[in-house]
Parts: structure tokens; C-alpha cells; sequence
């Protein structure tokens, strides 16, 4: 994958306007896929970086579904090796897409389980200077009490939902055998859509995010109370600092019944072998043989 900073100028961290354009992307070490560290490309870097589609998955084990109208790139569809009887959607960070996640994914499931990597629009990001790119919806700050994009929050709640539905319709699984997963912006959006979705799903991987609109909860969650969470943050995180996370640990165990927060020493806005190995076995447990 090759990392560009188009824009190498700083940000002001005390003003949090950002003069720089970065994402939430990940890349190879080894055989296992990691989350790119900070340090690698500068504490300074507030998202990422650009994609380089030239490193898309093209293999055989990947096929390509119609999408909605306004995710631009067809998810990667990975189907099961086996009578598929579970499965899994997991929604990128900022700045990535579907291809992004598509191998971690593949390292962590199940044969009977399908996985499915959709990719948000590009779309102008205000935190950003309107900067166009992956986006599930707008980021207007970094202050955790700052104002968000609810219309925007909500309307890529309904996609979910709808690409579930269109699973349930067309696999022949039912709710309660689909997991939703997430990292960052995506982790965000997953929570707020199980939580938002009126049928009951297997549980949610909230990877190094946040619950969006956290001021409208326990009131906002119609539905998924019971169903089991994971989330995962890393301490040394200076995107979506750790605080955030446990913020919203503090909110989830207000209404849900089912929430577990671990944290990984050292790491920073980024995955790791033994979180993928934690994502490995909470999958096993929500999602068992049948």
C-alpha cells in the first residue's frame, strides 16, 4: 500500500483545525494485518492517508455485490466456504474502504460465515476543510462534546440497515445471525445502527470509536439491549483518545446488558494480532456452528 500526505502541513491540536488531510487506513506486516501505527508517519497526522486502489483485492475469494446508490464502491462480498449459516458486516474508517478490512476479516471468521466490507461515498469532511473522502457521514470537530452530523449520522444508520435487510432477504439468515463491526468512524456507525435497527442481531465489534449522538442515549436505543459488545482501544490512542472509548463503556453499561471493553497496551489508533485474536473468539461465541 503506498501512504501519501498530500498536504504536509501541521495541525493546531488546541484549536483543532486541521490543515492536513489523513484517514483511517491499515496495512501489511508480516502475515498479519495491522492497523499502520502514527508513529510511522508522524504524531502530527490526524486521520492517515490516501488509498492506493492499486493494492485492492483482485483474488478469487472476493466477488463484488451491487450497492446502494450512494456507497461508491461495490462492498467485497467474501462468501462462506461452507453452507453459510451466519454473517458478519464490518464498515471502515474514515478515509478507507471495504477492500480495507476485507483480509482481517477473512483471518477471523468462520468458513460457514459470509463477510461483508461495504465502502461509504466520498463526501466533503468539514474537520477536514471540506476535503473530499470516505466518509459515512460529516466530522465537523475532535471535541467529544462538540456538535455532529445528526441527519447525516442517522441516514447512514438506514443504509445499514437496509444492506441487513437485503442479507436477510437474499442469504436466508436471520438478524439474530448477522454481527455487525467497525472501526473508528465505522465502529461509531455500527454501534448507533444495532442499537437503531428493529430486529435483533448477534452482537457488534466496536474497534477504536465512539457512540455518535451520545447525549440522545439510553433513549435513542430502540432495540438490541441484550445483544453482546466488544470494544477495543488502544491506550496510546491520539485520534480517538482511549477516554472516548471509555466514555462511551460508561454509557453502553447504563442500558446494555452485554458490554466488555479491552484495552491494548502501546497501541495507537490501529489493530493489532491480539485484538484480531480477541474479534476471533468474540465472532465464535455470537456467531456459533449450527
Amino acid at each position: 500500500m503506498v501512504l501519501v500526505d498530500p498536504f504536509p502541513e501541521k495541525f493546531n491540536t488546541r484549536s483543532m483545525k486541521i490543515v492536513d488531510i489523513s484517514m483511517d487506513l491499515h496495512n501489511h506486516k508480516s502475515s498479519a494485518v495491522q492497523k499502520l501505527a502514527l508513529t510511522q508517519i508522524g504524531l502530527i497526522f490526524l486521520l492517515f492517508s490516501v488509498i492506493d486502489s492499486a493494492n485492492y483485492k483482485k483474488s478469487s475469494n472476493y466477488t463484488f455485490a451491487k450497492s446502494a446508490a450512494n456507497m461508491s464502491i461495490n462492498p467485497v462480498v467474501i462468501s462462506s466456504s461452507v453452507k453459510q449459516t451466519a454473517t458478519v458486516i464490518f464498515l471502515h474508517g474514515l478515509g478507507d474502504s471495504g477492500n480495507g478490512w476485507a483480509e482481517a476479516m477473512t483471518q477471523i471468521r468462520q468458513p460457514y460465515m459470509k463477510v461483508i466490507c461495504p465502502s461509504a461515498s466520498p463526501m466533503p469532511v468539514s474537520l477536514n476543510q471540506g476535503f473530499r473522502m470516505p466518509s459515512w457521514f460529516d466530522l465537523f470537530t475532535l471535541d467529544e462534546s462538540g456538535p455532529e452530523d445528526e441527519n447525516g449520522i442517522k441516514e447512514a444508520a438506514k443504509l445499514v440497515h437496509s444492506l441487513i435487510d437485503r442479507e436477510i432477504e437474499t442469504s436466508n439468515v436471520p438478524s439474530s445471525r448477522i454481527a455487525l463491526g467497525g472501526f473508528s468512524q465505522g465502529g461509531a456507525l455500527a454501534l448507533y445502527s444495532a442499537f437503531t435497527y428493529n430486529k435483533p442481531l448477534a452482537g457488534v465489534m466496536a474497534l477504536s470509536c465512539w457512540i455518535p449522538l451520545h447525549k440522545t442515549f439510553p433513549a435513542a436505543a430502540l432495540s438490541n439491549k441484550d445483544m453482546p459488545i466488544i470494544q477495543c482501544h488502544g491506550d496510546c490512542d491520539p485520534i480517538v483518545p482511549l477516554k472516548w472509548g471509555q466514555l462511551t463503556a460508561s454509557i453502553l453499561k447504563s442500558f446494555a446488558k452485554h458490554t466488555e471493553l479491552k484495552t491494548y497496551r502501546g497501541l495507537m489508533h490501529s489493530s493489532s494480532d491480539m485484538e484480531l485474536k480477541d474479534l476471533k473468539k468474540f465472532l465464535e461465541t455470537v456467531l456459533p456452528s449450527v
